[in-house]
């Protein structure tokens, strides 16, 4: 089993040291401009980025973390005390829903003003 980690352990830190050092090797200032089918670029290629799309990508992730704690409860009646889990997981999704709620009436769901 120690083996097994050090050599593990070995690999990993030798893979992670030839990725930092291959790149700096063969520079490419080619990388770093746009490529739009064979034709120059009519624009600008980085354009900034709508708070909206981050706004719906953190309510994403917190919805996504509500199921992911949500997930064990129907095995919290195994417990000694299943009612205390209950409540935790109720208290959760009320301060979520409100959470949705709040930003609903903001407007930040609105994609268009």
């Amino acid at each position: 089993m120690l083996m097994f980690f050090s050599i593990a352990s070995i690999l990993s830190v030798i893979l992670a040291i030839i990725s930092f050092w291959l790149p700096l090797m063969t520079p490419d200032t080619e990388k770093l401009s746009p490529y739009e089918c064979g034709f120059d670029p009519l624009g600008s290629a980085r354009l900034p980025y709508s708070m909206r799309f981050f706004l719906v990508a953190i309510l994403f992730l917190l919805f996504d973390l509500e199921i992911a704690l949500l997930l064990p409860t129907p095995w919290a009646t195994q417990l000694p005390t299943p009612t205390l889990t209950i409540i935790w997981a109720s208290i959760i999704i009320v301060l979520l829903t409100l959470g949705f709620i709040y930003e609903w009436l903001q407007g930040g769901l609105e994609w268009a003003e």
